[in-house]
């Protein structure tokens, strides 16, 4: 028998986001699953930062920098765009942007799933270190710099850089990519990147909609692992 799910309503006009943060915080681990409908983010900082309980937040509207930002177990939906840094630093869960978001989008996420319907700002997946984030729009400059583990998917478009000084992440791009960054390179598509590919699209909620086929797979060449005097300039 499933638990009953607690709905909560917060006001972010009538309080703070230090108020909110602190009622999500006192959430267990361990706790029932409940669902908190955040009103008039107006673009605040921080909103539901540093969760860590299978807790479900709307936030109605756009929200400002490092929105679920830490985040840990808990489903974050942002209805609107984010700003800065969305779901920096993330260990689990899932953050759905249903717009735009900034630069640094999924920034240093050791897991879970980021999900922007929107566009992506520069540096997007920055030292990625584990979460699998797609975009269905396009991506801006420098993403996926020193990415080291995890997956990038993009529907759209890729500006200049990509991947550079990569590791172990991997990259998927629809679209045109304007430029390499150092010791990226285009890989082959094999049939168990398209089986990836399939995991993205279902959660990014169109599976079966685009054939995997379309998309590039991007690397690293693994010439920059170490440091050799022959590579200096490419560092």
């Amino acid at each position: 028998m499933n638990a009953t799910v607690e709905t909560h309503a917060f006001d972010l006009a009538k309080s703070s986001v230090r108020d909110l943060n602190a009622a999500l915080h006192a959430l267990k681990p361990g706790s029932n699953a409940s669902l908190w409908r955040v009103a008039n983010p107006r673009g605040l900082h921080a909103i539901a930062a540093g969760l860590d309980a299978p807790v479900t937040v709307e936030v109605d509207g756009p929200a400002g920098y490092y929105c679920a930002g830490m985040n840990k177990q808990a489903t974050v939906i942002v209805r609107g765009a984010a700003g800065v840094g969305v779901a920096e630093n993330m260990m689990s869960g899932f953050v759905h942007v249903e717009g735009d978001a900034s630069q640094a989008a999924g920034a240093t996420a050791h897991g879970g799933t980021l999900v922007i319907d929107g566009d992506a700002g520069a540096r997007c997946g920055i030292s990625m270190k584990g979460v699998d984030i797609v975009v269905k729009g396009s991506i801006g400059h420098m993403s996926a710099f020193m990415a080291q583990a995890g997956t990038l998917t993009v529907f759209g478009d890729a500006g200049d850089a990509l991947g550079d000084s990569i590791y172990e992440a991997r990259l998927y791009v629809r679209g045109s990519v304007k430029s390499l960054g150092a010791d990226c390179v285009e890989k082959e598509l094999r049939d168990e990147h398209r089986k990836e590919l399939f995991e993205r699209f279902r959660l990014a909620g169109i599976d079966g909609q685009i054939d995997p086929s379309e998309f590039r797979r991007y690397g690293s060449a693994r010439n920059l692992y170490h440091f050799h005097v022959d590579n200096a300039s490419a560092y």
